[in-house]
């Protein structure tokens, strides 16, 4: 058991404002009585839309902030690149930068060309103006380039010519530019101001792209550097374009390209979109084709290749937008009988059973709440203390099985029928990104990985039903499971994983089972990963070689800081064990946060 839920509030437990049919609808069709209506809509789910990377200043109206936060995976493809990882660190050969300097003067030419022909597109003298100051910003920035050359005596015409990335990007800049778009006329044929102002519009809609990549990445390079660090070679590169003023102009880039396509059509403004998108992947292409003669951190299991790789995931809010108790109990809510005539099941009525989850949840939320309080209020750790964080959660351990004594002596579980759990998998909402992480890491060639799922969840049929239905048939799955007569729930439970003790010891039980296999083969290293987000999952976390947190509750970072816990951005671990040339390890007391699955998918697996 891992949260319940309240009847009348379960809509807390969503992790998106936007929600498709209800549950109900996707199982059994749309014909519905409004009282089954009514509790149906309080369980539906919603995709979850992974946290934006950061929404600066713009409302979500704006079409320069929806954009960047559409987009935002791109962008982390680009910050966990190879070549930014090692910037980032200090430690990027001055060969590989010189390289890069020379492809960014070639692409700058062109970003200060194509602000000369949008500022002739331009209709308002404002805008001809405000277009113009931004192309000075380019010609400062390539200032910035010609003192790099100077501070390392960089000739950056040696033997560097254009690659297909830094190609690629300036063609599609300068035909865009040229209104050289689909669904706009030819260059000489834009007859009326409107439409060369389109092509002002167009244009913005793909260089705003590039100075709200560049102006976030000097932001998250920036809070990075130590103030005592003096000999960080790329400092001046970090601290231009984390200043007030580059950061000023990307601001004007995003407010203009506003101003320009307000009057725009639905399908003009789907048109920039494309371009805003376009211009996105080329930066990722950009970053990627940049040629590293030296060993990275990233992407992690390419570097680990050789090496026996065993990935371990939390499912309840983890991979799913909704805990699967409300599933499961969204089931047997609408299944159950509205009075006593004809059942063919010892069943309790529908009205009886959504009294009972209300009960069940009130009681579950109250007695957790005191069961973190008092863990809480043990002896604060002042270091690492993982011995103490066990004796806590054996606390915590008892009070999981002692709620899932109440569940199943109410008989709640009982008459939900396989065919109708099976079908909820296959409809489940899972996070966006999950699915693409672990599809990608079981078809990558010659990558020596398996996947396990450790979950609270009463029924492992709706787990594997819901990763099966997606394709994701490797999975190992260890969880309770419902015991059935004839595909009917009994409304017992096979119990198998109830605490977060009985998680770890599912975790050291999997790795000692992998070392007996191996014993008569090759030996191999092996890295562990686990990715969790709630205290259940904390002790498998911290023994994980890497321990990834999506989203967590604040009852897990409360009670993991009171143990000593810490708790790292993903992107600044990486960069410091890039720094330092670090490996991984379990039990260190760091637990790396990310905010979404393509973060996680970033870095794990890399952009190819």
């Amino acid at each position: 058991m891992r949260i319940l839920f309240s009847i009348n509030n379960s809509l807390a437990l969503l992790r998106s404002p936007r929600a498709p049919a209800p549950i109900r609808s996707l199982l059994f069709g749309s014909k519905k009585s409004s009282s089954v209506s009514r509790s149906a809509a309080a369980f539906s789910s919603a995709m979850s839309i992974p946290p934006s990377i950061s929404a600066a200043s713009h409302s979500e109206e704006a079409l320069a902030g929806k954009l960047w936060i559409k987009f935002n995976r791109e962008c982390l493809f680009s910050m966990y690149s190879p070549f930014a990882v090692s910037l980032a660190a200090g430690n990027l050969k001055i060969e590989t930068f010189r390289q890069y300097i020379a492809q960014d003067v070639h692409f700058l030419k062109a970003f200060a060309h194509a602000y000369e022909l949008a500022a002739e597109c331009a209709d308002d003298d404002d805008d001809k103006l405000a277009i113009s100051n931004l192309r000075k910003s380019v010609m400062d920035e390539l200032k910035m380039h010609d003192s790099f050359v100077q501070d390392w005596d960089l000739d950056i015409n040696k033997e560097v010519s254009v690659n297909s990335a830094t190609l690629r990007y300036t063609e599609f800049l300068l035909a865009t530019a040229s209104g050289k778009v689909e669904g706009l006329k030819a260059p000489g044929m834009l007859d009326t101001p409107f439409e060369k102002t389109k092509v002002a519009a167009y244009t913005l809609g793909a260089v705003t792209p590039c100075m709200k990549l560049y102006a976030f990445l000097g932001k998250e390079f920036g809070a990075l550097l130590d103030s005592s660090e003096v000999n960080h070679p790329y400092k001046k590169w970090i601290e231009n374009y984390s200043s007030d003023a580059f950061q000023a102009s990307a601001k004007q880039t995003e407010d203009l390209l506003e101003k320009l396509s307000v009057c725009m059509t639905g399908e003009e403004l789907d048109i920039i979109e494309k371009l805003y998108q376009q211009a996105m992947k080329l930066e990722v292409e950009f970053f990627h084709a940049q040629p590293l003669a030296q060993p990275t951190i990233v992407p992690l299991l390419k570097n680990h290749s050789k090496d026996e790789l065993m990935i371990f995931s939390d499912f309840d809010l983890t991979c799913t937008v909704v805990d699967s108790s409300a599933i499961l109990a969204e089931i047997a809510i609408v299944t159950a009988p509205k009075d006593d005539q004809g059942q063919q099941v010892n069943r309790m009525l529908s009205a009886d059973l959504k009294n009972t989850w209300s009960l069940l949840s009130k009681q579950y939320t109250e007695h957790y709440e005191e069961c973190i309080e008092s863990i809480l209020n043990k002896e604060k750790a002042d270091k690492f203390d993982y011995e103490g964080l066990c004796e806590a959660l054996e606390q915590l351990s008892e009070f999981e099985k002692k709620a899932n004594d109440r569940v199943i002596e109410s008989g709640v579980l009982k008459g939900l029928n396989l065919d109708d759990i099976k079908r909820a998998g296959e409809r489940l909402i899972l996070q966006d990104g999950c699915v693409n992480v672990f599809q990608k890491i079981l078809k990558t060639q010659d990558l020596n990985a398996k996947l396990h799922v450790l979950s609270y969840c009463w029924c492992g049929d709706l787990i594997r039903t819901a990763f099966s239905a997606r394709g994701v048939d490797a999975v190992e799955v260890h969880a309770n499971e419902f015991t059935f007569e004839e595909s009917i729930s009994t409304g017992e439970i096979e119990r198998k994983v109830e605490s977060p003790i009985d998680k770890a010891q599912q975790f050291k039980s999997i790795l000692q089972n992998r070392e007996k296999d191996e014993e008569d083969k090759e030996e191999k290293s092996v890295l562990t990963v686990y990715i969790g987000d709630s205290v259940g999952d904390l002790l498998c976390l911290l023994e994980a070689d890497i321990g990834i947190v999506v989203a967590s509750s604040s009852s897990l970072r409360r009670v993991g800081s009171h143990f000593g816990v810490s708790f790292v951005p993903l992107f600044s671990g990486i960069v410091q064990k890039q720094k330092q040339e670090e490996t991984w390890k379990g039990l260190s007391g760091t637990l790396y946060t990310v905010s979404s699955w393509a973060e996680i998918h970033s870095f794990a697996l890399g952009w190819e």
